[in-house]
């Protein structure tokens, strides 16, 4: 259950591994991949008789799919190999797959033979690697529409051609695996921004080495073991004050339902008072879904509570800009989601005050927030993702979450993650404000605010697979049932972690 978190390397960490290992590698890593990708052919087609569908393009890529294919025929499988560069254009390692393939007596086709009549048991990607930086085009876009085309599992050798291996964003046409067989280790574009519809499921394999033994990895994808030492058990003499106070501020005219969440998902997580601070003069007095909130001013909760979560519903205006400044210069951790970032993001004398806090910040954007702290756009953003989360956490010396698929944590001191749990079903409103007091909630508690963050944003999307399964959601879950299945994992981490102490 409490695996350790996943090391991932962007292309240049990759290729420094590469040339660290390579002089010594025997077999070679270039062997190595061909052996395993046959391998993964193999598993693939277990139950699919046929043949095998291989297209290789003209640099290292191709030669593992040419090693693959000697494999696959050495085996007895029947391979198709499509290739159309110049092979005396391939690199040297290579060069020497496509001759080792040839005196195998393999063949290749310079066009794509029609299908068999049973069609395709597998189609191989093997046409470029991690370092494409450029869009697909011309002949090789073709190859993978026809590829993308067939009836069959689509495996991707590395990366999926036309997927920018560092940043998740697609290059002209890009190949629609439904496995991809990465080697070494994770990249950071299988995991956020387009990577996750592309690549399919991501099998890695480390070809016989341990990556970090070579290089500290940049990045890590989270996973439960991360969280497994800061997961403790109760004490019998204990009491709400131990749990600290959570202060949501927001909940203008027409939003009380934002701060509302944000308080009932801290309440759920464990603190000991949730002191809701609702904007709108008109605002209810009492929750009656959630009637442990205690519904205050918001100028008391800035006052009193342990750690301030503002912007879900905060609204806009000099009142609300009043309200943030004043939180901003308390000497108590925030959170500023939604409106809060928003104001920030428009104000230099806010921004300011916001880099200079030395008690801990965490915020929260999406990409189009984001873009605005940046002074930048949301495609800005979204064309590096891991870039934008450092930029953004440097900037306001704050734990940053970029928002989205695949979401990017990032620190201060440029250190980085990110969270693969969660689903398309979450993109619907209130989401964020139940991160937020997830957020809050553990950081009241004594989490440091990059724990309590890591923790609630892989929380968050873990809740929400949860329902999935159960049947509630995708399509149509909302966020106060990812609140309420929340408590639940929380609890059970717990558990599991403590067993035995």
């Amino acid at each position: 259950m409490f695996l350790p978190p996943k090391p991932i390397y962007p292309v240049d960490g990759i290729r420094t591994i590469e040339a660290l290992v390579a002089p010594h590698a025997q077999p070679s890593l270039m062997e190595r991949a061909g052996r395993v990708a046959a391998e993964e052919a193999v598993r693939l087609t277990q139950d699919r008789a046929g043949h095998v569908l291989i297209a290789c393009g003209p640099g290292n890529n191709g030669g593992d799919g040419f090693v693959m294919a000697r494999r696959l025929l050495q085996a007895g499988r029947h391979v198709t190999v499509a290739f159309a560069d110049d092979a005396a254009k391939l690199p040297r390692e290579a060069a020497a797959a496509f001759a080792a393939w040839r005196a195998a007596g393999g063949e290749t086709v310079s066009d794509f033979p029609a299908a068999p009549a049973n069609g395709w048991a597998l189609v191989v990607d093997a046409l470029f690697g991690i370092g494409l930086r450029s869009p697909v085009s011309g002949r090789h876009a073709q190859w993978i529409e026809t590829l993308n085309a067939q009836h069959a599992p689509r495996l991707a050798i590395d990366i999926p051609s036309g997927l920018d291996a560092d940043t998740g964003r697609v290059l002209g046409t890009v190949f629609h695996a439904t496995t991809t067989l990465t080697f070494l280790a994770l990249k950071p574009g299988l995991l956020t921004h387009d990577g996750p519809d592309i690549a399919g499921v991501v099998n890695v394999h480390r070809l016989d080495i341990d990556p970090p033994d070579y290089l500290p990895p940049k990045g890590l994808q989270i996973q439960p073991g991360i969280l497994k030492p800061l997961l403790k058990q109760r004490l019998q003499n204990t009491h709400k004050g131990c749990y600290g106070d959570v202060g949501i501020i927001g909940g203008a005219r027409g939003m009380t339902g934002a701060a509302l969440l944000a308080g009932r998902a801290a309440l759920k997580l464990g603190c000991g008072r949730v002191l809701t601070g609702l904007v709108d003069d008109a605002a209810p007095a009492v929750d009656f879904t959630q009637p442990e909130l205690m519904l205050q001013r918001p100028d008391d909760v800035i006052e009193h509570a342990t750690v301030l979560a503002l912007g879900p519903g905060l609204g806009h205006g000099e009142a609300a800009a009043a309200l943030l400044e004043r939180a901003i210069r308390r000497p108590r951790p925030i959170v500023l989601d939604a409106d809060a970032l928003n104001i920030v993001a428009a104000s230099e004398s806010l921004r300011a005050l916001v880099a200079a806090r030395e008690a801990p910040t965490v915020m929260t954007p999406h990409p189009g927030e984001a873009g605005r702290l940046l002074r930048s756009d949301t495609a800005g953003v979204q064309s590096d993702r891991v870039a934008s989360a450092l930029e953004l956490a440097r900037a306001f010396n704050a734990a940053v979450v970029l928002k989205g698929s695949g979401s990017v944590i990032a620190t201060p001191d440029g250190r980085w993650l990110i969270n693969s749990t969660g689903h398309p079903g979450m993109a619907s409103a209130g989401m964020g404000d139940v991160l937020t007091g997830l957020i809050a909630s553990l950081i009241a508690q004594g989490w440091s605010a990059e724990s309590g963050l890591i923790a609630a944003v892989h929380l968050h999307g873990a809740a929400a697979d949860r329902l999935a399964r159960e049947g509630i959601g995708p399509v149509g879950l909302t966020a106060s049932e990812v609140a309420e299945a929340s408590r639940g994992i929380f609890n059970a981490w717990t558990i599991q972690a403590t067993k035995g102490h």
